[in-house]
């Protein structure tokens, strides 16, 4: 895969930490790929860092860090796009229903404060909402470039972060009037979107995806902008579901009757299992979220070995980082 560099930046990001189990600084960050061999926590060169500061609550000063990679624009050939089209043209209001048909839900608690996974959109004037936003109009401006709207979010492992950014990142594309966006929880084995946004899934994501469930009992919508795929259960063959013969055909009639600008994809971890790997023919890009206290450089570089060829990289959002490389920035 050929880069395409478009900025090398940083900001900073503050939010309780996305594992669910502990709290402590965020830093999100997206910057360009780099390859190294050793087993030091990936992070960023100093001078690719753009820094923010905030009172975070209830108590102290923490830094936390998103910030972008460049996106890149390298040129992907899908042979979906055909099946697409055939889709689009047979379908009918009657086959299945468009956006404004589905069943329009109120979410529950939206606050870092209530919920396990912390949901920053609640606090609009927040730094943390402020470095989404500025993601999301790079995504929006690389991906309307290339013709690109299926896009993953995923991490080398478990508790990365990888559904606090794709919820968050939603939620920030959500408030573009007259847009569209979808988050799908495809993290098969762990679903957590839900109960971020306390809400109850209408079944299984599974039953959604092997055609078992028609798209209006599955797809949700919460706003004019912002509909989600929900699930309600683990499940533990999550790869095979994620390779069945009928899910291109599903995903295009999905795509075909909303008509999303964007279709947000939280995904379950890279390694470990081959859930991303199968699901890859169906994306356009992956942002990989990377834990600045867990992951090292040789995870990043197996993920992108992996990707190479098949899809391109958008992006490495660093999560949790370092207390000395948070010093550094002040």
């Amino acid at each position: 895969m050929k880069d395409n560099l478009l900025r090398a930046d940083r900001m900073e990001i503050g939010a309780e930490d996305a594992d669910w189990t502990r709290t402590g600084g965020l830093r999100h960050s997206i910057r360009p790929r780099h390859r190294g061999s050793d087993e030091a926590p990936a992070e960023a060169p100093p001078d690719q860092r753009l820094t923010v500061r905030h009172q975070d609550a209830p108590s102290g000063h923490r830094t936390a860090d998103v910030a972008e990679k460049a996106l890149q624009t390298a040129a992907v050939s899908k042979a979906d796009r055909a099946i697409h089209e055939s889709a689009s043209a047979e379908l009918t209001e009657r086959d299945v229903p468009q956006w404004n048909n589905l069943v329009l839900v109120a979410p529950g608690a939206r606050n870092r404060h209530s919920t396990p996974l912390p949901v920053v959109d609640a606090e609009r004037d927040s730094l943390e909402v402020q470095a989404f936003d500025l993601l999301r109009t790079r995504l929006r401006k690389t991906t309307s470039e290339n013709g690109w709207s299926n896009i993953a979010i995923s991490a080398p492992s478990r508790g990365c972060g990888s559904t606090f950014t794709a919820l968050n990142l939603a939620l920030s594309l959500s408030r573009i009037e007259g847009s569209r966006t979808v988050l799908m929880d495809l993290n098969l084995r762990a679903p957590g979107v839900h109960r971020a946004l306390g809400l109850t899934p209408p079944g299984e994501m599974r039953d959604y995806l092997i055609g078992e469930t028609a798209l209006a009992d599955q797809i949700l919508r919460v706003s004019d902008t912002l509909a989600l795929g929900l699930n309600a259960q683990a499940d533990p063959d999550a790869a095979e579901t994620l390779q069945n013969p009928d899910l291109s055909r599903i995903l295009d009639q999905m795509r075909a009757a909303l008509r999303p600008n964007l279709v947000i994809y939280d995904m379950p971890p890279m390694l470990g299992h081959d859930d991303v790997s199968a699901f890859l023919p169906q994306l356009d890009g992956i942002l990989l979220v990377s834990d600045g206290k867990q992951t090292t450089a040789r995870q990043l570089v197996e993920c992108e070995r992996m990707l190479d060829g098949q899809v391109p990289l958008l992006g490495v959002v660093l999560n949790r980082a370092r207390k000395n490389s948070l010093r550094r920035d002040r």
